[in-house]
């Protein structure tokens, strides 16, 4: 199994804070570190210090050396796509080809509406994911003078330079696409996406996903085999019992949960992994055996990072 690691940076953390975690997340053995891209804090309380992801992404290309960094995900309502393309670009260009790139249609109403930015229902911001991927990919990959007309996006005679950075034989950013799943969004990922990821979702669960997802791409000729089949799955591990239940009372802190702490945990105990080393790993077998390839373990107690440490050593290179 392949691991990177996941956080939710709207929880209050300021850069320091996060190079800290990527910099443990990078000695513990991920493969690649990823940041939520939100500007309004949530889970817990509000109104905690918020980061901009694809300028907190800029400072850590600079500050590590091996890991991948990328940003799950980041709405098209927030960025116009010849923007994000060209922050995306600079980005990878200051980590020497490490980025990779997630895009989602954009959830969070409030936060749209609090810093003013445009909030159109679902079906536009579906049409503008697909445009924003296609404008993107069309940008880095095609010669100059290349052209692109849709319903909300015009291009023309683009000439766009550098180009990304070719690296481990990849001539471009990976692009991530997912969520619970959607017949859409099935349909946007075959098309034009490297990755897949599930959120939410339990083993059973995310294998219908996928069966769903890999009808979708033959559907259009594609081997299902070609689109990494990922996953972001919550996370709170201790090495024995009461280090377990003390992490799982920090989180209820964190979250402003301790009211309904034990309800809260039991939800998920069949979708997250929960438990001592040993209950994690079978857990992570579990997700292996559905078809996940890789796990964004998605980390609510950002700042304890013994228990990156433990991830580390207990999970990356042992299932």
């Amino acid at each position: 199994m392949r691991f990177a690691l996941m956080i939710e940076a709207q929880q209050g953390l300021g850069y320091a804070d996060q190079l800290a975690i990527v910099r443990h997340a990078e000695a513990a053995g991920f493969e690649a570190f990823f940041r939520s891209d939100h500007y309004q804090s949530f889970p817990g309380p509000a109104g905690r210090p918020t980061t901009d992801a694809w300028a907190v992404l800029a400072g850590m290309a600079r500050e590590t050396d091996r890991i991948n960094l990328g940003v799950l995900v980041s709405p098209v309502t927030f960025r116009t796509p010849g923007n994000l393309a060209k922050v995306v670009t600079t980005v990878d260009e200051m980590s020497g080809g490490r980025i990779e790139l997630g895009l989602g249609a954009g959830w969070n109403e409030e936060e749209h509406r609090q810093l003013g930015l445009p909030f159109p229902p679902i079906d536009e911001r579906a049409d503008r994911l697909e445009e924003t991927i296609e404008v993107i990919r069309g940008l880095w990959e095609e010669p100059d003078g290349w052209s692109y007309h849709g319903r909300h996006v015009t291009l023309d005679g683009a000439r766009f330079h550098p180009k990304p950075q070719a690296r481990d034989g990849r001539t471009r950013p990976p692009i991530i696409v997912g969520g619970s799943g959607t017949p859409r969004s099935y349909r946007i990922a075959a098309r034009h996406a490297d990755e897949f990821n599930v959120t939410s979702s339990g083993p059973e669960a995310t294998a219908r996903v996928y069966a769903a997802l890999d009808e979708a791409c033959r559907a259009i000729g594609r081997e299902p085999s070609s689109l990494v089949h990922s996953a972001m799955v919550g996370v709170v591990v201790g090495r024995d019992t009461a280090e377990l239940r003390r992490r799982q009372q920090d989180l209820m802190g964190e979250l402003s949960l301790e009211a309904q702490a034990d309800e809260w945990i039991a939800e998920r105990r069949a979708r997250w992994i929960v438990g001592t080393p040993d209950e994690a790993r079978e857990t992570v077998r579990r997700f292996a055996a559905v078809g996940v390839e890789r796990i964004m373990l998605q980390d609510f107690l950002p700042r304890d990072l013994e228990m990156i440490d433990l991830l580390g050593a207990e999970l990356v290179g042992r299932v």
